[in-house]
């Protein structure tokens, strides 16, 4: 558990650089970017992993972008740079790639299937696959927003 929990936060980092780096921001941010997203998303593996609480991916993330949020409001008056700078790359390691992947797979299936049982079986894949992400990416986005509300004279005196 403990090489798994170091694995995910190093490359929850580097996905974060990498991420960060498309939108060209100061080099002050890199290293903001990359611990948000490593304390986030191993939060998330530590919520999920059977060891520890064994919870469900949705509030797992949900908790793990509160999280990110919250130190991404503490570190932008730091960095000199809005907090949705430092949380957006961070958050990006956690979209539910899987789950999109395979929500559109089994659309594909769903709409070329004739039998009634298959497209019935496709079509239970299609929603839950679909609402599993959809939910994830709902509780990512509101985890992420409420700290900005919570500490607002924090996370308005970098845009200041």
């Amino acid at each position: 558990m403990t090489i798994g929990f170091i694995q995910d936060a190093l490359f929850s980092a580097i996905a974060a650089i990498g991420f960060a780096s498309i939108s060209n921001p100061p080099r002050a941010i890199y290293g903001s970017c990359a611990l948000t997203a490593a304390i986030g998303h191993s939060c998330r593996y530590l919520l999920m992993s059977d060891a520890w609480c064994g919870m469900h991916i949705i509030p797992a993330s949900t908790i793990a972008a509160f999280l990110i949020g919250t130190l991404a409001v503490l570190l932008a008056p730091r960095i000199k740079c809005p907090a949705e700078a430092c949380f957006s790359p961070a958050l990006l390691p956690m979209i539910p790639g899987v789950y999109a992947y395979r929500t559109v797979k089994a659309l594909l299936l769903c709409l070329f299937q004739h039998e009634e049982v298959a497209f019935n079986h496709y079509l239970y894949l299609l929603m839950s696959n679909g609402l599993t992400c959809m939910f994830i990416i709902l509780g990512m986005v509101v985890g992420a927003t409420i700290p900005m509300f919570l500490f607002k004279k924090i996370s308005f005196q970098a845009t200041r």
